[in-house]
């Protein structure tokens, strides 16, 4: 009698890695969120800090917000898609740097932890974003009409762009540990010059020609004209981030896979 045939390769392949990426999120979760009291509760702590503090520290000092009438609202559509980028970018940086140690077995490969560090950050960042923002359009004294097309766009190009910068970063930190040091100087003022607290029409002329090639400064415009109907943002260009996180992913998964032998033989 001949012997059972084998499932086929991609089968086989494709639950290797669903079984191998779930293992890594719950190690990672237990890691980021199980050894600290409250666990997942400051996921959802630490950004209502922020944007109760900035609305706060604003209101003491000026009448309104640069558009509507809510300070909170103002930051809070911002913060929390600002906050959902820096997430994904800074943990698939980091995730060859974590993982080291698994990747010596062969069953998991260099692309597994960093797929595992997106979904798992991917979908927390997304139901923190979800509950704040329900919380704060629910506790306005006006209805807001929300338009929620520019908020999927800016949710998906904001996780398309932390997917593609944090690859390549994985890989420049890898092969280069000082690049951490001044990736983490480079993006200071990033929070400054991407939207959070000034609107783009606000800055001086000569600031918004070089803003613009910021491309949070396009998604954050996306994500405010989702709660804001007469808010326009002419200067978005969806076209451009997407450009930008494409080539940074490209070139991130180019050189991981050509090189993460070399860098895991350090």
């Amino acid at each position: 009698m001949p012997p059972p045939a084998l499932p086929a390769s991609g089968t086989t392949s494709r639950f290797r890695l669903f079984r191998t990426v779930s293992a890594l999120m719950l190690r990672e979760m237990g890691s980021r969120y199980g050894r600290s009291p409250g666990g997942y509760i400051w996921a959802l702590l630490e950004p209502l800090g922020m944007i109760a503090i900035l609305s706060l520290a604003f209101a003491l000092v000026a009448r309104s917000p640069p558009i509507g009438t809510s300070f909170i609202l103002f930051f809070g559509s911002g913060y929390t898609i600002f906050s959902l980028y820096q997430t994904l970018a800074n943990t698939i940086s980091r995730a060859m740097k974590f993982s080291r140690a698994l990747l010596n077995y062969p069953i998991i490969h260099w692309i597994d932890p960093i797929i595992a560090r997106f979904l798992l950050n991917t979908m927390t960042g997304i139901l923190v974003m979800y509950v704040i923002m329900t919380g704060i359009t629910l506790s306005l004294d006006d209805p807001i009409l929300i338009d929620i097309r520019p908020i999927v766009e800016a949710i998906f190009l904001t996780t398309f762009l932390g997917f593609g910068v944090g690859m390549l970063n994985c890989f420049l930190i890898s092969v280069s540990p000082a690049w951490e040091n001044i990736w983490t100087i480079l993006n200071r003022p990033l929070f400054l010059v991407s939207g959070v607290i000034f609107l783009y029409e606000d800055m001086p002329p000569l600031a918004q020609e070089v803003v613009w090639y910021n491309p949070l400064l396009h998604i954050i415009g996306l994500m405010r004209r989702g709660f804001y109907p007469t808010y326009e943002a002419p200067y978005v260009s969806v076209a451009y981030v997407a450009g930008f996180a494409l080539i940074t992913l490209f070139f991130g998964t180019v050189f991981m896979r050509r090189y993460h032998r070399v860098i895991l033989a350090r």
